[in-house]
């Protein structure tokens, strides 16, 4: 019979449980899921990259929404536990949600120690541990004023790297005196203030905060000797305490943590705990490889294996701030019983030092060249007697034959045992032996099979050397990534012979570049679907099998299975006849919620799918088209009132957008495109962090492109200012049509113009007037043909079927 095992929290432990687990014994659980942030499970590791700007939030996704749904998981989002009843096994959450259990995991992780000191809650403070405090400290950097961030460990130091990426202006403080003490002696904490500060980032030592100043919002941070240093945001990021509350309330037993023995077990057997909130020997951790071995036990355990036992074991400590190289591993604390041996050379700012105890390494510290942590690691592990290799040991590895190695020798001579991945404790061996028992050829087969380089990447260098070793000239690591299973060819070059070979239909893609499966998968159709739109829009017929769920049905499905509707107000203009139409509608269908959106439309939420055809047929009668809010496409233009009404308007910027709006809507894009028009520099239409934006000045029109104010948040490139309205709408129409051509499908604007370049796209849009005049006319002409409301025509009759209720099915009674 099936058990219920209900899981509070969905961060990096519990997932890796659950992979594990599923191995397993995946049938043995019903899971149920409570997580308290609104989203998946995702690498906590990569928010510092997310920050700075080198990874997006999809890119640090471990388990989609996909996973779930293929596991039988039920996931809560945004469900926060406020109580656990141990007598009657269940567990309610804050929407009132309560879930009955066999077996419970819980995996609430930490929450930030915030410093006890006058104004710690005022607005401007934030602390550092999720993406929504990212998403928070990415909104405050858009001001691009002053930062402080409290705290000169790991997490302080790669927050104020991000920011200070992010053009803010930042200052460190911290209250021992060097960086990172706990994981760095002083020397090499002297060499990472060093290069923390060519950075461009304050560092003040020593430095004792007293209060947090400022009137409603933070102005600045006083220090115990008086000084203030001046801030418009502070990030807290001094330490992390675990978060053992809703154990305690329930009677747990709890100390620092959630106490646990070996096995990952509470005090109540039928209760586990895992993560930063268990405390296991009486000890806590907040380093990933220790979290994942508490993973690995605990799925041991529920799947009925009892011998598993949580192994304490030494964690490396490494910095995520691209150009910063540091390593720390075990005790490199002074003593008369050890010794130590170090090197340093000074002009390529390198400083090593090990530290050993009867002949056995027990602590390396490296900064500047990291390459040997792996192999010191891996002495440490095995407490391998290093007394022949003691004169050349500093060295690393590559010179232990008496003469320097070359790396890939290095690598190969590693023992199949020795530890390439710290993080997810990945053996060389494991790596080797499944690249060759799978026939993996890319680092993300590695990754996805192995888990090694996927957490913090550290180990990336490492891997794809093991990797070249055992595939040897056949692995290529630029190799182009396929679009999806099906093929072994790259978005890239299927829109390239997609134009060559004159293909025009799916079917006939998928024969001439010989497609791998019979009619492809819900990656593929619907990038192919998009390009033969795009490159044929007067030949091809939209396939409308090829499109997710909500460009069927031209709605967003929501969570209950009804479906909302925004109808498109041209610049976000209305009247009083089409509120009255959309107040009728609203009568009409009992429709629940009626809200106002951020791209100034009016959506109504809760339409039964089988009313959609009705409601638009009431909805067109007012004049009313499709917003498009569904679509990968245009969904709005943003205005402000312009010149017309406001006292700084300097351009009639309504005018502007609902003509750009007119001209553009229909048009199918790689993914949605938003855009905006100011009418000054003071911005009220916040074009500066859309796909393509539009501020008015008196000498014209400034052209902004590839910003995102969403899971991502970034300003806008400026592409160019131009002098009139007509030449504003041919650039934007050529930069869109552009986009349209060499954008590979779901991929934004601004990812698309951080790989195409910038300065590339200026060079073909503003430098190349034929090119630009190119680009205007094939937008103009594909927009014949796709200015159709799709609302209208399913009025029509078009694609009834997919609105039609499920018929209701009788049963004749049998005969007795």
């Amino acid at each position: 019979m099936t058990e219920r095992l209900v899981i509070i929290g969905n961060g990096m432990a519990p997932g890796r449980m659950l992979e594990h687990l599923l191995e397993a014994a995946p049938d043995r659980y019903q899971v149920t899921i409570f997580n308290a942030e609104p989203r998946v499970n995702y690498d906590r590791i990569m928010l510092s990259p997310v920050l700075s700007g080198e990874k997006g939030y999809e890119e640090i996704i471990i388990h989609g929404d996909g996973w779930y749904i293929k596991h039988g998981i039920t996931l809560y989002k945004g469900h926060r536990i406020v109580a656990i009843d141990r007598a009657a096994k269940t567990v309610t959450s804050d929407h009132g949600v309560t879930e009955p259990y066999d077996k419970l995991v819980i995996a609430t992780g930490s929450v930030p120690f915030i410093i006890p000191v006058p104004g710690n809650d005022m607005a401007g403070v934030l602390s550092y541990r999720d993406l929504d405090d990212v998403n928070a400290m990415l909104l405050a950097a858009q001001s691009r004023a002053k930062a402080v961030v409290i705290g000169g460990g790991l997490l302080g130091l790669e927050a104020a790297a991000g920011l200070q990426s992010r053009g803010m202006d930042v200052t460190v403080l911290h209250v021992m005196s060097t960086l990172m003490e706990r994981q760095l002696d002083p020397a090499a904490g002297y060499l990472l203030q060093k290069a923390v500060e060519a950075r461009g980032i304050k560092v003040i030592t020593k430095a004792n905060t007293k209060a947090i100043v400022g009137n409603g919002h933070v102005e600045g941070v006083e220090l115990a000797d008086g000084t203030i240093i001046a801030a418009n945001l502070v990030v807290m990021a001094v330490g992390i305490r675990p978060n053992a509350a809703i154990a305690r309330d329930a009677g747990i037993e709890t100390n620092r943590g959630i106490v646990v023995d070996h096995g990952m077990s509470t005090s109540d057997p039928d209760v586990m705990a895992l993560g930063e909130c268990a405390e296991v020997g009486g000890q806590v951790y907040g380093l990933v490889a220790p979290l994942y071995e508490m993973a690995r036990v605990a799925a041991s355990h529920l799947a009925g294996e009892e011998g598993a036992s949580f192994v304490h074991s030494d964690t490396p400590t490494k910095l995520k701030v691209t150009g910063i190289d540091l390593y720390s591993l075990g005790d490199f604390a002074d003593g008369d019983d050890r010794e130590e041996i170090v090197l340093r050379d000074a002009a390529a700012g390198i400083y090593k030092r090990l530290v050993l105890k009867d002949n056995r390494l027990i602590g390396t510290v490296l900064y500047g060249e990291t390459g040997d942590g792996a192999w010191f690691n891996d002495l440490k592990k095995k407490q391998t007697d290093i007394s022949e290799m003691r004169d050349t040991l500093i060295f690393g590895q590559a010179y232990q034959g008496g003469s320097p190695l070359d790396p890939m020798a290095a690598v190969a001579a590693l023992a199949d045992d020795a530890e390439i991945c710290g993080c997810n404790g990945v053996c060389k061996g494991k790596i080797t032996g499944t690249i060759t028992s799978k026939g993996l050829t890319s680092l993300d087969d590695v990754r996805a099979h192995t888990k090694a380089s996927a957490s913090c990447g550290s180990c990336t260098g490492l891997v794809e050397q093991l990797m070249s070793l055992t595939l040897g000239d056949s692995y290529n690591p630029t190799a182009v990534q396929p679009m999806c299973k099906c093929t072994d060819f790259g978005h890239d070059d299927v829109r390239r012979l997609i134009k060559a070979k004159g293909l025009k239909t799916i079917p006939e893609v998928m024969q001439e570049l010989q497609w791998k499966t019979s009619c492809g998968c819900a990656k593929c159709r619907p990038a192919l679907n998009y390009y033969l739109v795009c490159d044929w829009p007067d030949q091809y017929a939209d396939d409308y099998q090829s499109r997710f769920i909500n460009e069927r049905v031209h709605a967003n499905i929501q969570k209950d299975g009804t479906y909302s509707v925004v109808p498109r107000m041209w610049g976000g203009v209305t009247n009083a006849n089409e509120l009255r139409a959309i107040a009728d509608v609203v009568d009409k269908f009992e429709i629940p919620l009626v809200k106002v959106t951020g791209g100034q439309r009016i959506d109504m939420l809760g339409i039964r799918k089988e009313d959609l055809p009705a409601v638009w047929s009431d909805l067109g009668k007012a004049g009313f088209v499709s917003g498009h809010a569904y679509a990968k496409g245009l969904r709005t233009v943003k205005t402000c009132v312009g010149s017309d009404w406001c006292r700084f308007g300097t351009q009639d910027s309504t005018g502007l957008g609902i003509r750009i709006e007119k001209f553009m809507w229909g048009s199918w894009t790689p993914a949605k495109l938003k855009m905006a028009v100011s009418g000054c520099p003071r911005n009220c239409a916040e074009a500066t962090c859309k796909d393509v934006g539009v501020i008015c000045v008196d000498s014209g029109f400034e052209i902004h492109f590839a910003g995102a104010a969403g899971l991502d948040i970034k300003g806008t490139e400026v592409l160019g200012l131009v002098k009139s309205e007509d030449e504003a709408l041919e650039v934007i129409i050529a930069l869109t049509q552009m986009y349209r051509e060499q954008g590979r499908y779901l991929e934004r604007i601004y990812k698309w113009a951080k790989r195409v370049g910038v300065a590339e796209i200026k060079r073909q849009i503003l430098d190349d007037a034929d090119k630009r005049t190119a680009y205007y006319d094939r937008f103009v002409f594909s927009q014949k043909f796709a200015q159709v409301d799709p609302w209208s025509e399913r009025v029509s009759g078009k694609d009834k079927h997919e609105f039609r209720p499920m018929a209701s099915v009788g049963f004749a009674e049998a005969a007795e």
